[in-house]
């Protein structure tokens, strides 16, 4: 039996997960989740209901898409995603941290801005463009986020920089980040983007 994933198809964090095992060739099933209707199998085995989770046929599970990503990577590493000097590793894997928290919450408040409307739309979107600096500055240097090959806080980041610029594509396209414009641009037109975004029923 394959595992079993667990997903949502437009959250980035279930994209970095399907992201990772789409380029490992990790073979599971996945199950296309209603967030509005949460699959009783999913509360099950993950009571906090979030995506990206998977369940393995022993019941073991693993619940959060980073862990998703190593463990795909783990069993087959074709592109060398995983950084093997520890010096690396530790920059990237702060890198990742960084985008999971501060930046994280910033861009829910710029994408839900309507919500809060104490602040104009500008005010929530310019809390959140440290990071776009950082890794502006980052591409300016290089062709991608770590060196000259994609590795994991790419793949990891991308998915969320991806949605940081729909909020507002005019705003985001005409931005004075271009190394990062032209970044996303690129991995937003790989084969593994295209392939993990397939509709499933």
């Amino acid at each position: 039996m394959k595992p079993l994933l667990f997903t949502f198809r437009r959250c980035p964090f279930a994209i970095r997960a399907r992201l990772a095992i789409n380029i490992s060739g990790v073979e599971v099933n996945t199950h296309e989740v209603s967030l509005r209707d949460k699959p009783k199998e999913l509360l099950a085995c993950s009571p906090k209901g979030t995506v990206p989770v998977i369940k393995f046929p022993d019941g073991s599970v693993i619940e959060e898409s980073l862990d998703i990503m190593q463990w795909a990577l783990s069993k087959n590493d074709p592109e060398q995603w995983l950084e093997n000097k520890p010096k690396a590793s530790m920059e990237s894997m702060s890198l990742i941290t960084l985008n999971d928290g501060t930046f994280k919450q910033a861009l829910d408040l710029y994408k839900y801005s309507a919500r809060f409307p104490e602040y104009p739309e500008s005010h929530y979107r310019a809390k959140a463009e440290f990071f776009l600096v950082e890794l502006d500055g980052r591409l300016n240097k290089n062709k991608y986020l770590m060196g000259d090959r994609i590795t994991l806080s790419d793949m990891a980041i991308f998915p969320f920089i991806r949605q940081f610029c729909n909020v507002n594509k005019d705003w985001f396209y005409t931005s004075k980040y271009q190394h990062l414009i032209l970044w996303l641009d690129e991995l937003l037109e790989s084969d593994n983007f295209h392939a993990v975004m397939k509709k499933h029923s």
